[in-house]
């Protein structure tokens, strides 16, 4: 799909990868709706970048409220057919200690945002997706998701985040087939540590400690590196039920 038709839903888009995505669609000539949280900073970019870009403050969780953002969009752009779902939250906690085991709520809602979340606008999305006309390919619509290299590499505190990102992973592939018969396509992006405004409440030592550890570049990943996979798994029609690794060749260790 040529960015210049993308008109796209992008969860978490006003800060961070969610946002390095929105400019580059944008740059590439699409439009697209910003979907965060209602304290975000989503109205702020969505007016500085212009009429290719609304905000619907929304809660990826809610079907009410991400069927809102969706009507937004056909309303805006006339459909949709590009989700990118970059919203998520990282929790730090061992599943048991000396202050007793991890609060199942935090387990519950790190699962319900990042994997639940994701599910809901993906199958919500995928759903106004069957409305648009196939292209020369007889593609409708992609989909673009977010896992982490804690998917494959967890480190000790991150049971929570490395099970909800798992399963991002893990649900890619059978996505992928569900919506094959109707030219909707599914890809998921495994980032290892960008320089994400969660890292940059970092001390500076301690950002130097995990740019240290990538083997090359031997830096943090940039949000815009990000975004431009995000933008060839748009373009690029062949892509699909993979899951690609964006780290600079790191493997975490074990903390």
């Amino acid at each position: 799909m040529k960015l210049e038709n993308v008109n796209a839903v992008v969860t978490g888009g006003a800060s961070g990868l969610g946002l390095a995505t929105v400019k580059a669609i944008v740059a590439g000539g699409g439009r697209v709706t910003i979907l965060d949280r209602a304290q975000s900073d989503g109205a702020n970019v969505a007016a500085e970048l212009g009429d290719a870009v609304i905000f619907s403050a929304s809660d990826v969780t809610s079907e009410e409220a991400v069927n809102t953002t969706l009507d937004a969009t056909v309303k805006a752009f006339g459909s949709v057919n590009t989700a990118v779902n970059c919203a998520g939250v990282g929790t730090a906690m061992k599943t048991t200690g000396k202050g007793g085991p991890m609060p199942l709520d935090m387990f519950k809602m790190t699962v319900e945002i990042n994997l639940v979340g994701t599910f809901n606008v993906t199958r919500l999305a995928a759903t106004r997706m069957l409305e648009n006309a196939a292209d020369q390919d007889g593609e409708r619509g992609v989909i673009v998701n977010t896992a982490s290299v804690a998917a494959f590499d967890g480190q000790i505190g991150q049971v929570a985040y490395s099970a909800s990102k798992a399963g991002v992973v893990g649900m890619t592939l059978p996505i992928a087939r569900d919506l094959s018969r109707v030219g909707i396509r599914c890809c998921t992006i495994a980032p290892g540590t960008f320089d994400t405004p969660m890292l940059a409440l970092l001390p500076d030592e301690a950002r130097e400690a995990l740019a240290a550890g990538i083997p090359f570049p031997s830096r943090l990943g940039h949000p815009d590196e990000f975004a431009m996979l995000a933008c060839e798994i748009i373009r690029n029609p062949y892509l699909n039920a993979e899951t690609i690794r964006l780290d600079g060749a790191l493997r975490m260790p074990p903390r």
